[in-house]
């Protein structure tokens, strides 16, 4: 039996809500790792705050300011690639951090974790910093920065998002030599680079992965619509006889990405809870929204 209207939109609520909270928590997460234990050691970080300390070490302009007028641009061009939804987050996740970085900054002035373990606080800071980007993607939203850049060449490209970021801040901590006048400390940003990127991925759980679903349900083609509006995938509907029975069944295969896996299963659960799904990993997909195949 369908779910009532009242029922799915207090989910819908929720979900949202979910999402929301999410994103802070990543923001948090980041803004802890990037003013308590990289900036006051003068390390590095990559995109718009990476960009940021820069500024910060140049010219003593705190970082919240130059955050938010980067990224003003960058939210344009989400807003136009990415979409509207997308893009709300983002601009939420945006302006949580600009709220949060005075405030951890204040509460952290006099406070200099790590002082003589560089390389711990490039750890520690860089755990933070990948964990909160990883956990804002996972409720569909970023922390802005070069963030929307690996999410726009991620959504034609299979490449990680992590790879992405790795690739595109390399120039950024390069840079900080002509500040810092110290290559140890850009080692330390290409580290901090590294190990976030790592931990951004973990969070995310290997974005590039793809994933084959088994779906039979007797509302089928009300589930295979939602596929094909929500996630713009394929549905392909197989005739079956169950054998105990002897009563035909119409069984969808899906493919889709493995972080579109959680929306495919709350599409299910809200028209048809007791849906039969088969869930499995795959190695390669090659074809129209996924990898091209690539023969020498």
């Amino acid at each position: 039996m369908k779910p009532s209207l009242s029922v799915t939109s207090r989910q819908l609520m929720w979900r949202e809500m979910h999402d929301y909270l999410m994103i802070a928590l990543g923001m948090l997460s980041y803004a802890i790792g990037w003013t308590v234990f990289l900036l006051p050691n003068d390390i590095t970080t990559g995109g718009v705050p990476g960009i940021a300390s820069i500024v910060y070490w140049a010219t003593g302009l705190n970082v919240q300011y130059t955050y938010f007028a980067i990224n003003g641009g960058l939210l344009i061009a989400s807003l136009v690639v990415l979409g509207w939804k997308f893009s709300v987050k983002t601009i939420f996740a945006v302006l949580v951090m600009t709220f949060i970085l005075p405030i951890i900054q204040s509460a952290t002035s006099g406070l200099h974790l790590l002082g003589d373990q560089p390389f711990m606080a490039c750890v520690i800071g860089a755990s933070f910093c990948g964990s909160g980007i990883g956990i804002a993607f996972s409720a569909n939203g970023s922390s802005g920065g070069t963030d929307i850049i690996a999410a726009i060449i991620n959504k034609y490209r299979d490449i990680t998002l992590g790879r992405v970021i790795l690739m595109t801040d390399m120039i950024i901590i390069s840079s900080s030599y002509f500040v810092l006048h110290d290559w140890e400390k850009v080692v330390y940003g290409f580290a901090t680079l590294y190990i976030s990127s790592f931990v951004l991925d973990q969070v995310v759980n290997s974005a590039r992965q793809s994933v084959q679903f088994f779906i039979i349900s007797k509302q089928y083609e009300e589930i295979g619509r939602r596929i094909n509006k929500d996630l713009h995938r394929g549905v392909t509907v197989i005739d079956g006889t169950g054998l105990y029975t002897g009563l035909g069944i119409k069984m969808m295969f899906v493919l889709a990405k493995k972080r579109e896996s959680t929306t495919i299963f709350r599409l299910i659960k809200d028209i048809d809870p007791e849906a039969f799904v088969s869930q499995s990993s795959v190695i390669g997909v090659y074809g129209e929204g996924f990898d091209h195949i690539k023969v020498k």
